[in-house]
């Protein structure tokens, strides 16, 4: 049942992050071009981030019942700090001189934005992507007060049968779940500044 657990409570992250990043990523680009919906878009986020995430999933339950589906979306909504914020910047913070450079070889705005601005603002979009997967982990705990499953279970389950095993597992496993997905992206955020350093020492 436990391994069962570990195997869920995966599903239920890597699947939020994913749909984290296909909304937290247009988002950010419409911060980034659309000046008049810029504080919107950065506001609200910034208020989904303020509300606790065990009071979230609870609001979401109200309207969708318990489930894996309030849990997901309840990830969602939390994760979307990290990578609308850093799209925004990491678009933000390109050198003019490279967008004037874009535009004098004639590239349209959507061609610069896809094929310039986005690969040199990735690595800080990816750090984003790494802060929402490593909280996603943890906050997905709560998933097993709205009927969502994973680790939480295994705890609660361990502090309600005062089983000291159990509860150790489900903690141990989430740190170490936590610990080897930020390990791993850490790795692959630091290549990839590394690659972006390489490419504009070239130019």
């Amino acid at each position: 049942m436990s391994a069962t657990m570990i195997f869920e409570h995966l599903y239920i992250v890597l699947l939020s992050v994913l749909f984290t990043v296909l909304l937290g990523l247009p988002l950010g680009v419409l911060a980034y071009m659309k000046k008049p919906v810029r504080s919107v878009v950065l506001w609200a986020v910034d208020i989904l981030q303020t509300i606790p995430a065990l009071a979230l999933l609870g609001i979401i339950m109200v309207f969708l019942g318990a489930g894996k589906p309030t849990v997901i979306i309840g990830l969602v909504l939390y994760s979307l700090l990290p990578v609308v914020h850093n799209t925004y910047l990491g678009l933000s913070n390109i050198e003019p001189a490279i967008k004037e450079a874009a535009d004098g070889m004639g590239m349209s705005r959507t061609y610069r934005l896809l094929h310039v601005e986005i690969p040199i603002a990735f690595p800080v979009i990816f750090t984003g992507i790494r802060i929402a997967t490593v909280t996603s982990i943890g906050v997905a705990v709560f998933a097993t007060f709205v009927g969502g499953g994973g680790l939480g279970s295994v705890i609660y389950r361990g502090i309600h049968i005062q089983n000291m095993q159990l509860i150790l597992f489900g903690t141990l496993s989430l740190m170490g779940m936590a610990v080897l997905f930020d390990g791993v992206m850490a790795y692959i955020e630091k290549r990839l500044y590394r690659h972006r350093t390489v490419k504009s020492d070239e130019h």
